[in-house]
């Protein structure tokens, strides 16, 4: 074999190494669940909720979680640096408020932490639930979620889901697809394997005595992803709680590029600082869950996977059949492409028609177009800074 193979097998290896990971995770998450049976709990639960100028939805959304909350479970707004009526609306509508006002310091992460600082000054709880200004949490959630959380002492994550809308435009329900398939199929799918679920920002409940000392102080753009890692690494992996289920609208075509360039950008930015450290390190301690979200770390978004994957296929595939090279690193690379593909079209006929169309999913080339924005602008300048999305 000659430099030149090895270079083109090198390339259809890394590029097949995360389409495996990729794949093994659809597997294991794709596998019939087990019902388990729901823990309830007495304990002091707060739904703590980071609020930036939502005056407009902030009222229904408190309406709605006591509408399914507990009797007595307290709710904490912090209204975090806004020039509306936020706060105003939220105590109207039965909540506690505390307002943070420190503009030069934006993020959920310091809201998070000013509200972790309230709850100290003013009587912790034994649980705190966080959930975002926008989201519903479903009926018996809030029980399930603290329950879990008190009995194994770790976090615990709802399934958190865009709610489904089959009269979006296609570019919105793939992306809704896409965002379940993450935050359930994978995520559970790292958990059957004896891994971390993924935190996802919302419908995360936390024992106070991890809550107290969790890094949440960070104006990082994927807050979650970082602080699920931290987790992970103190030997407290964050668990997918199935039973339980948090929603938020689905936005328009325009904000939803806005979200997931801010989302994918904060992805990629956390791959290449922490992907290769986080496997060595769970190497060198033997931490399984360390090695398998480090594995995690190394698939990029779906979309990217995708595009590099089948043009490099195709390139390879091409330069074969011109030349004297042998073609099996084409079509490793294409096996491992197909593969992946058809596990997602699994996940589809499984989980995802309520999400997506039919017609919708064979406009998938086209979603791949439509986010060559987000990973151009990338390599030209990250989005660094939180900005909130509008709803529909």
């Amino acid at each position: 074999m000659n430099w030149l193979s090895a270079g083109y097998w090198f390339l259809a290896f890394a590029l097949a190494l995360p389409l495996a990971v990729l794949s093994i995770e659809l597997i294991a998450g794709l596998m019939p669940a087990r019902r388990k049976e729901v823990i309830r709990t007495e304990a002091r639960i707060t739904v703590l909720i980071p609020a930036h100028n939502e005056e407009m939805g902030i009222a229904a959304t408190i309406d709605a979680l006591l509408a399914v909350a507990p009797y007595a479970t307290r709710v904490l707004v912090v209204a975090d640096n806004c020039d509306d009526e936020t706060a105003s609306k939220a105590r109207l509508a039965g909540a506690e408020v505390t307002v943070r006002d420190e503009p030069a310091v934006r993020g959920k992460g310091h809201a998070l932490a000013f509200g972790r600082d309230y709850l100290l000054s003013n009587g912790p709880p034994e649980i705190v639930v966080v959930l975002d200004a926008d989201c519903r949490l479903k009926p018996g959630s809030l029980e399930s979620l603290a329950g879990e959380a008190m009995s194994r002492m770790s976090p615990v994550q709802a399934v958190n889901v865009i709610e489904p809308d089959l009269s979006a435009r296609p570019m919105v329900q793939i992306s809704s697809f896409a965002v379940m398939v993450k935050n359930l199929i994978r995520s559970r799918g790292m958990q059957r394997m004896g891994g971390a679920a993924l935190l996802t920002g919302t419908g995360m409940a936390f024992p106070w005595a991890i809550f107290a000392c969790a890094p949440l102080g960070s104006s990082s753009i994927v807050e979650d992803l970082r602080l699920g890692l931290a987790m992970t690494r103190t030997g407290r992996a964050p668990v997918l709680l199935a039973d339980a289920e948090v929603r938020s609208a689905a936005a328009d075509m325009r904000d939803a590029l806005q979200q997931r360039t801010r989302w994918e950008h904060g992805f990629l930015d956390t791959v290449r600082r922490d992907a290769l450290p986080t496997l060595l390190g769970g190497i060198s301690r033997v931490s399984w869950a360390e090695v398998l979200f480090g594995l995690h770390l190394l698939v990029p978004p779906l979309a990217l996977l995708m595009m590099l994957s089948v043009t490099t296929a195709a390139v390879l595939a091409s330069v074969a059949l011109f030349s004297d090279l042998a073609g099996g690193p084409a079509l490793f690379l294409g096996a491992m492409v197909l593969c992946a593909t058809c596990l997602i079209i699994v996940a589809w006929l499984g989980f995802g028609r309520a999400y997506l169309s039919a017609g919708a999913l064979l406009r998938a080339p086209l979603y791949l177009m439509w986010k060559l924005p987000i990973y151009l602008g990338f390599l030209k300048g990250r989005a660094s800074t939180w900005t909130r999305t509008p709803r529909r």
